[in-house]
């Protein structure tokens, strides 16, 4: 068995089924109660992520300050930002962080949700090669796809959770997003909250909605987390 499957995806394919079980059989509880876990999880990342985008909200009237002392010498305006950021003790990539760590959980989240609802017979021979000897595991095989009004095998239909997932990035990126340092950065993050929630909002059209279900659940629990921190 290859690492990626031992460490990570097995593991996720694992516990979801468990927590169908102890939720009644929900497949789509079981992947909500599973965001809301890594959330718990990576609260030192998201904490961390969250007083470095506070720290450089109030330091932007310094930032002001540089940008109309050193505004026509970029290479000059970007040594003192770098020397701001050192002696506040912040890295301004640090808000990066816990969207990077969370690639490896929706890649696992798809494998798992595709092999979890396993129909044709070589499937279920896979699933049944990555299912732990766990009673709980066994006794709630075969899971049912329906959740509300979805499929989580399949893409919604109705586009509900791509706006909900677009909008919800949307509004969690305004709330994070750190100040510019010159115009073409100011330039950079307007392009870039509005292209990433309509990337995913686009994904979402395409991917099943069991994870859009996670992105659109993991998405407000970061507004609601960042509105009260």
């Amino acid at each position: 068995m290859n690492p990626w499957d031992l460490i990570i995806a097995n593991p996720v394919l694992n516990v979801l089924i468990a927590l169908s079980h102890i939720l009644g059989g929900s497949f789509g509880l079981a992947i909500i109660a599973l965001t809301v876990i890594i959330r718990l999880i990576s609260w030192p990342l998201t904490k961390r992520q969250l007083n470095s985008t506070k720290a450089l909200q109030d330091m932007q009237p310094k930032i002001q300050e540089l940008q109309k002392k050193y505004g026509k010498n970029q290479q000059k305006l970007q040594q003192e930002m770098m020397k701001l950021y050192k002696e506040a003790g912040i890295n301004p990539l640090g808000c990066l962080w816990p969207m990077l760590i969370q690639f490896p959980i929706w890649i696992a989240l798809y494998q798992a949700i595709m092999r979890a609802l396993a129909t044709t017979p070589e499937n279920l021979l896979d699933l049944a090669g990555r299912l732990y000897s766990w009673d709980i595991v066994t006794r709630t095989i075969p899971l049912s796809s329906k959740f509300l009004w979805l499929d989580l095998g399949q893409p919604d239909p109705y586009w509900i959770l791509a706006i909900i997932v677009g909008g919800t990035m949307w509004i969690q990126q305004k709330m994070t997003q750190a100040p510019a340092v010159d115009a073409r950065q100011e330039s950079t993050n307007r392009m870039m909250t509005l292209m990433m929630p309509l990337m995913f909002g686009f994904l979402t059209l395409m991917f099943p909605s069991g994870l859009a279900l996670y992105w659109a659940v993991s998405n407000i629990i970061g507004i609601i987390t960042q509105y009260f921190f």
